[in-house]
């Protein structure tokens, strides 16, 4: 199996997608006055440089020459984009943990396949954790 550096250099093109990570606000209903945003440092960006938005361009097709889907996505994110060594922050059993939910152009992963979406040219995939610690 060839490493994602080596599918990177032979891919005969690549995808330019958008990638983000973000969390869940948590609202504070102990303010009187109203519901206010409660600030909070911790989502998926951690995890990736502290970066929540990547302007990534991936093979078009994986290391088994199929086309690029999300779960191709999620295994070069991890081997190309992570910084951090705590990927169960992030994948479970070679897919996105439970309690981040994943959103391919603004609809539910779910509604589009999950990791077997083909991902296009342009496509914009935002991770959101709705996991919070406390």
């Amino acid at each position: 199996m060839e490493s994602m550096d080596q599918v990177t250099q032979s891919a005969s093109g690549t995808l330019p997608i958008t990638v983000e990570f973000t969390y869940v606000p948590i609202l504070n209903p102990h303010l009187k006055t109203s519901w206010v945003l409660t600030v909070a440092s911790g989502g998926l960006e951690i995890l990736f440089s502290k970066q929540r938005k990547h302007h990534v361009s991936i093979p078009m097709v994986d290391e088994n020459e199929k086309t690029a889907n999300m779960a191709f996505l999620v295994r070069y994110l991890c081997q190309q984009l992570m910084k951090d060594r705590r990927k169960e922050m992030f994948v479970v059993d070679g897919t996105v943990r439970p309690g981040i939910l994943v959103l391919i152009n603004d609809a539910d992963w779910e509604l589009e396949g999950e990791d077997q979406y083909e991902l296009k040219r342009g496509d914009n995939v935002l991770f959101v954790s709705t996991l919070h610690g406390g």
